[in-house]
């Protein structure tokens, strides 16, 4: 059997169980699919350099759900937060331009804002793009922070 025929009997047989797996760790059809999908592109990509496919596979996948599972926690997170946040929010009428204010951070700061709280792009991530440790991308959000704090000091509390 040719490489290209066991790679597509392999898909024929793991396919369905792999994200039928996916489908009962995460919440839809879509993401599963998604995940199973994802699990196989990677596997394609080392096919030579893999013992045994099923296995990576799976432990591919669990480590995709894994990365599901945070990003949907971190959804869920900044949701509250935008809730809570949204109770305390200077009136429309008081003039706050959060965009001005984010757009006048430093260059520094401000792309990492961007790609962080706009994007949702998880630090390692911002670091990998911007060739900062992720240290330092954890120290310029939260100089931006502290800036845009103090720029909204007067507006209302900001006590969390």
């Amino acid at each position: 059997m040719s490489g290209d025929q066991e790679a597509e009997a392999l898909f024929e047989a793991v396919y369905p169980q792999l994200a039928g797996w996916c489908r009962g760790l995460v919440d839809g059809d879509e993401a599963a699919h998604d995940i199973a999908s994802e699990a196989f592109t990677r596997l394609w990509s080392r096919w030579t350099t893999v013992d045994n496919p099923e296995a990576y596979l799976f432990s591919v996948a669990a480590n995709l759900v894994k990365d599901h599972w945070r990003h949907r926690d971190r959804e869920r997170h900044t949701v509250r937060r935008l809730d809570q946040d949204a109770e305390h929010a200077p009136a429309a009428d008081q003039g706050v331009d959060v965009r001005a204010l984010v757009e006048s951070l430093p260059d520094r700061l401000r792309v990492p804002v961007l790609l962080h709280y706009f994007a949702g792009l998880p630090v390692d991530e911002i670091a990998t793009a911007l060739r900062r440790r992720p240290g330092t991308v954890k120290s310029d959000l939260h100089k931006a922070r502290a800036r845009l704090r103090t720029a909204l000091r007067g507006f209302h509390d900001l006590t969390t």
